[in-house]
């Protein structure tokens, strides 16, 4: 097998070996931040503390109110002129979490999402267009950058105009591309809108990523636009794009374990969760030195994959992203995950690529609605055909999430479209 990184290759032994050296080091290097430095004095934890990698459940945990709280540089652990770039999240409720990189810090990135692309068929000679955001979002110069370390003719499109995404692809003979998930389904209704078939363009990759989204939609997406989706998992805390990548396999994410020590923990007590049983994953920087990060908190619920990956690489896999501990929903006692319900309407060949979840008040009493578009060649004027696939949709949803919901469908085109990430949940209770 060809790796872009020999690291990709490591035994288990191998992989612990360097999780423990450089944990000890990135436990030196992030004492200079004085958040760290505070809390590994009165936990008296030094590098030596680390022995193991199970050590590592020795360190005091991150949060995003952590970082919010250190805003804007009080976590660099490096002087300013050695900081070359920063990133932040959306600052929607209260400071904005920020990242600063050195060009170290860059480098690695930029290496580790290059060796994510070759490991699903990327390859210099191929085009490569990148249809998601720039600015201080992670995800658009993350897998630019990447894509220009392996050797690409990389096309920074961003998001939206759909009709000129669809120009270049054709003119360029893109080969290879990454769309967030709702915009990949949102392409592919456009395109067969249009009149045109997968095989009138010459995209034979996706990568997707920045919003969790089921199997069922990943079908979906490699259906309508005739190119294999590989799933991506990233976060601006530990770089962005490039932390856990599919293989060619497509089952389970592998997570680059000489760059993060990842754990999964039940998220009331903190504990390790059963090898296999879902919880919240919690990550920490190996490599990073402008601001490491110990024992991030990521709010994703996730499992690792418990069986060796027939590609043959040993990092470990983490299953895809089941939803965030803080994204659930709570409707008459039932807790719900909104990927549980995108799982369930996929099933459906009637249903469209767009939907959206309702959150209603009534007689003080919490409602779920689910808005669901259908295929135009299954939307009949025959009220009874319509109504028995609402009533099919929504005993289907009640299996699932043991509640039922109002289901109401509506014509192709009728919901809102997000030429970004999709807005799936609407709360309209008081």
């Amino acid at each position: 097998m060809i790796y872009f990184d020999p690291a990709e290759g490591w035994s288990r032994e191998e992989i612990e070996q360097a999780q423990v050296a450089r944990l000890r080091t990135t436990v030196a290097q992030a004492a200079k931040a004085p958040i760290y430095r505070e809390r590994f004095d009165e936990m008296g934890i030094t590098p030596d503390s680390i022995q193991s990698v199970e050590d590592v459940r020795k360190l005091p945990v991150t949060t995003k109110d952590d970082l919010r709280a250190q805003y804007p540089d009080k976590m660099n652990t490096v002087p300013r002129k050695d900081i070359v770039r920063m990133h932040a999240s959306s600052g929607t409720t209260g400071s904005p979490t920020v990242i600063h990189y050195t060009q170290s810090d860059l480098d690695s990135w930029s290496d580790l999402v290059a060796r994510c692309l070759h490991m699903v068929g990327v390859r210099p000679e191929h085009v490569f267009q990148n249809m998601t955001g720039y600015g201080l979002f992670t995800g658009g110069l993350g897998l630019h950058y990447g894509a220009e370390r392996l050797g690409c003719l990389t096309m920074p499109s961003g998001p939206g105009n759909t009709k000129r995404q669809f120009m270049l692809m054709k003119d360029f003979n893109t080969y290879a591309a990454h769309i967030i998930p709702s915009y990949a389904l949102y392409l592919g209704a456009a395109l067969r809108d249009m009149g045109m078939s997968p095989e009138d363009l010459p995209l034979g990759i996706i990568i997707t990523g920045a919003e969790p989204h089921t199997e069922e939609a990943r079908q979906r997406i490699e259906e309508l636009l005739g190119a294999k989706a590989y799933n991506s998992y990233g976060l601006s805390e530990m770089n962005g794009p490039g932390v856990a990548f599919e293989c060619t396999e497509q089952y389970g994410m592998h997570i680059w374990e000489d760059a993060f020590l990842p754990e999964i923990v039940n998220p009331e007590t903190l504990e390790p969760v059963a090898e296999g049983e879902v919880g919240e994953l919690i990550m920490t920087t190996l490599c990073r030195t402008g601001m490491p990060i110990i024992r991030y908190r990521t709010r994703d619920l996730t499992r690792f994959i418990t069986d060796e990956c027939p590609c043959g690489r040993l990092h470990r896999r983490i299953d895809r992203i089941l939803g965030r501990a803080d994204d659930m929903l709570i409707i008459k006692g039932v807790n719900i995950y909104p990927m549980q319900i995108e799982r369930v309407l996929m099933e459906f060949d009637e249903v469209g690529e767009n939907y959206v979840i309702e959150l209603e008040r009534e007689n003080f009493i919490d409602q779920l609605r689910v808005k669901v578009e259908i295929k135009d060649e299954h939307f009949v004027e025959d009220m009874r055909v319509l109504q028995g696939l609402q009533r099919k949709i929504a005993s289907r949803l009640c299996s699932e999430i043991l509640i039922t919901p109002r289901v109401e469908i509506v014509q192709h085109n009728s919901l809102p479209k997000a030429e970004g990430k999709a807005q799936r949940v609407v709360d309209k209770r008081e």
